[in-house]
């Protein structure tokens, strides 16, 4: 006989030049620590609406593209927004992002198309200027913790 299933954290992340693969891992090392939780991560391209509706919570990672989010992100939110938008009310997610500018634009526009999902922010972006140092790693790794220990103790 099983308990409850454990809830699950959704990383959906694109990465071209490593920096942000190099983040979802930490946010991934960070999201298994905690032992009440099932990890999902896919990439962008991979995901799907399934992935979404099915999973607790969800962190978004993306490297900054012309001031905007990857283009393979915003193909997600585009295949499954109409499949999705009434199915995931309140349910908690983040981002992290990898930026050789400020981050800001595409922090905007993801907290903007995550509004219209109606998903419900629980933590501050984690924004990663630059090249990656163990500084950026360790915030990602306290991130994936953070959701990860919220989901387990059904805080959120």
């Amino acid at each position: 006989m099983s308990g409850p299933a454990k809830p699950t954290l959704l990383i959906v992340f694109h990465t071209q030049s490593g920096r942000t693969g190099r983040l979802c891992e930490a946010v991934a090392r960070g999201a298994r620590r905690e032992d009440g939780t099932k990890l999902v991560v896919r990439r962008a391209f991979d995901a799907t609406a399934a992935d979404l509706v099915e999973c607790s919570a969800v962190i978004f990672g993306t490297p900054e593209n012309f001031g905007y989010m990857s283009g393979a992100l915003k193909d997600f939110f585009d295949r499954t927004y109409d499949a999705t938008k009434d199915r995931t009310p309140r349910k908690p997610w983040a981002m992290f992002v990898s930026a050789g500018n400020d981050g800001t634009g595409a922090i905007r526009e993801v907290s903007r198309i995550a509004l219209g999902y109606g998903l419900k922010q629980v933590a501050d972006p984690v924004l990663c200027v630059g090249e990656v140092t163990d500084e950026h790693e360790r915030r990602c790794e306290e991130l994936g913790h953070t959701l990860a220990a919220g989901l387990a103790l059904d805080v959120f």
